[in-house]
């Protein structure tokens, strides 16, 4: 009797144990299944959205990496459960660098646009315009509204949506410089130049939305 209660509980052990390997290797695969998708996942998104979002993306990735490596190493049958995380990683890696790569040309792109508008003192600030002083910005100015009026004609709506942001990004930072000393001078022709960007920007702008509007019921 008291042997079969001995077999009994060691039978008992066994089972428990096993349970709990397989509950310990189960969690592994999970984890990992959740890391591979959501790289997985990040093939789908847009270069620009990743880039814009990448902050996050990092973020996210890290915390699932290290789920998936903490239960991968709890796990009983290690070898190929890290050999398709070492494989998930590395297609991150390739994710990670063409979307860096396409925001680090992104970013060229933008500031020789920008040193084109704004002239070659530009500096990239996140359109705070603190490069822009008294002693400069009627030079700024007058790049900016005499580069639109050139290349008016060329500009798509977003375009125009975007040069009226910037625009109104340095008004923004006249405020600013009228306070620290502008001649009246400066401020006078800033007014004329003001005045010839207004409505170039308001016709223009409509002529490239009904220009998209008529492509596209084409």
């Amino acid at each position: 009797m008291k042997k079969l209660k001995l077999t009994f509980a060691i039978v008992t052990a066994l089972v428990a144990f096993s349970s709990c390997k397989d509950e310990k290797q189960e969690k592994a695969e999970k984890s990992l299944h959740a890391y591979s998708n959501y790289i997985d996942s990040l093939s789908n998104v847009e270069q620009q959205k990743a880039s814009e979002n990448w902050a996050v993306i990092e973020n996210d990735y890290a915390k699932l990496k290290s789920e998936a490596e903490v239960s991968i190493a709890n796990a009983t049958d290690k070898t190929k459960l890290q050999d398709s995380l070492d494989t998930a990683s590395l297609r991150y890696e390739e994710l990670k660098t063409n979307i860096l790569d396409a925001k680090e040309k992104a970013a060229d792109t933008k500031t020789i646009k920008y040193k084109n508008l704004f002239g070659p003192n530009y500096v990239s600030d996140d359109m705070k315009f603190n490069w822009v002083n008294k002693d400069n910005i009627l030079s700024v100015y007058d790049n900016f509204v005499n580069t639109v009026q050139k290349n008016k004609d060329s500009y798509s709506r977003e375009d125009w949506d975007e040069i009226k942001m910037v625009y109104e990004a340095l008004d923004s930072r006249k405020n600013t410089v009228e306070k620290e000393g502008l001649s009246s001078h400066d401020n006078n022709k800033i007014a004329g130049l003001k005045l010839k960007f207004a409505p170039m920007y308001t016709l223009n702008r409509m002529g490239a939305k009904s220009e998209e509007n008529a492509a596209a019921k084409k």
